[in-house]
């Protein structure tokens, strides 16, 4: 388990920290540079993306041969941290969710004709993808508790029920949704995949959240006779819990290959202002009390960063890394909240203003949390697992399931 970077993918890490340094990061501090809803403008985005493409830093996670990177988990996690140095960085090099577990998800289960028809339009940034399958008062962390249903009607599924907090939706053109066709838990629930402009859905509302937004926001959304042809079937039917298995795994830790990045930035945010402020006759980084706040911050970063590259390994020799995913999702959610936290503490009035990215990140920071499982379900897997493995729960080889 050495997690030591090869020599090309540390020179891939470090021409993408040259890039979110020298060009990205000076744009945060440009009110221009944001839309209403407070993310990077798109104007701006595609003038980032066209150059990102041209040094072929582009969608690093997906095959070579479809435009992408072709590169492993543990370089991503190198890669994307360092992209999320920069609030807008990871939409810039097309590693931002939901577009980046949707391809993921597309290129490991779709046909090939799938793949050129939804997949290769996504690579490309010629369209935005989401995932439809939380829902008012049915699934959340628990996809069996969906009850968005799907109706066999001739040669096609006719699809009813709602769907919320659907990360990109406005702006989305292709959809993956889940929806049940059974009664089983197991094997009653099926993807499908759907263009914005077909008939029989529509968008509710745009909901209004504390944090700044994704570009298309979260939307709530209704179905009302959406039909779907089995071509457009994502596996078979009565595979949509394994699709939902495939996707969420690797896109929970790819959300914390990203927030480590967040976090690192906003302890350097903090660094550089208690390295040169003074008051009480010295400066800042030379109090006990601050650098208490400071090194623990940076201690729980670090371990969530090693539980984030283990799982990665982990992936990339063909584990489902299901409870180091779980812990790392957890650790992490929480450090970047502690480092965020610890930032704008130390920064004062400088850092609860817009004066600095931080309270950006502050706002941000809060749903990690929540998203892709509340930490609370991932620690009752956590235990589940203890349950059933007892001593092997703290294995040294390459994992359970």
């Amino acid at each position: 388990m050495d997690f030591a970077l090869s020599p090309e993918a540390d020179e891939l890490r470090l021409r993408i920290r040259a890039y979110v340094e020298e060009r990205i990061i000076p744009l945060e501090a440009d009110p221009a540079s944001y839309d209403e809803h407070e993310n990077i403008a798109r104007p701006l985005l595609e003038t980032l993306r066209a150059e990102v493409k041209a040094k072929g830093l582009w969608a690093l996670n997906m095959p070579q041969e479809r435009g992408g990177g072709g590169q492993n988990m543990v370089t991503l996690a190198a890669c994307y941290e360092e992209m999320n140095r920069s609030i807008f960085g990871p939409v810039v090099f097309h590693g931002a969710a939901p577009d980046d577990g949707n391809m993921r998800l597309l290129n490991m289960v779709g046909t090939e004709a799938q793949k050129e028809r939804w997949l290769q339009p996504i690579i490309d940034g010629k369209v935005q993808s989401a995932f439809a399958m939380t829902e008012p008062d049915g699934c959340g962390s628990d996809p069996s508790m969906t009850y968005t249903r799907a109706e066999r009607v001739g040669d096609r599924w006719r699809i009813y029920g709602r769907k919320h907090y659907i990360t990109g939706a406005e702006s989305a053109k292709h959809f993956i949704l889940m929806a049940r066709t059974g009664e089983d838990d197991r094997n009653g629930l099926t993807a499908f995949l759907f263009h914005a402009d077909q008939p029989g859905w529509r968008i509710i509302r745009r909901i209004p959240i504390m944090g700044p937004e994704e570009h298309g926001g979260h939307c709530e959304l209704e179905f009302d006779g959406l039909e779907v042809t089995d071509d457009d079937v994502l596996m078979k039917v009565g595979d949509g819990l394994r699709a939902t298995q495939i996707r969420l795994g690797p896109a929970r830790l790819t959300h914390c290959m990203r927030w480590t990045g967040m976090g690192r930035r906003a302890l350097e945010i903090a660094m550089a202002r208690i390295e040169t402020r003074r008051a009480f006759g010295a400066t800042l980084i030379e109090k006990e009390s601050v650098q208490q706040l400071i090194g623990q911050a940076a201690m729980e970063l670090d371990i969530g960063r090693l539980l984030t590259m283990r799982a990665a390994w982990l992936l990339d020799n063909g584990s489902l890394a299901r409870k180091e995913i779980s812990m790392a999702k957890v650790v992490v959610a929480d450090a970047l909240h502690k480092a965020v936290d610890t930032s704008l503490q130390l920064l004062g009035a400088r850092g609860y203003s817009k004066d600095t990215p931080v309270e950006w990140m502050y706002r941000y920071a809060r749903q990690a949390r929540l998203v892709d499982g509340a930490s609370e379900v991932h620690r009752m897997v956590l235990a589940n697992f203890l349950r059933r493995h007892a001593k092997d729960f703290f294995n040294w080889g390459a994992g359970r399931g």
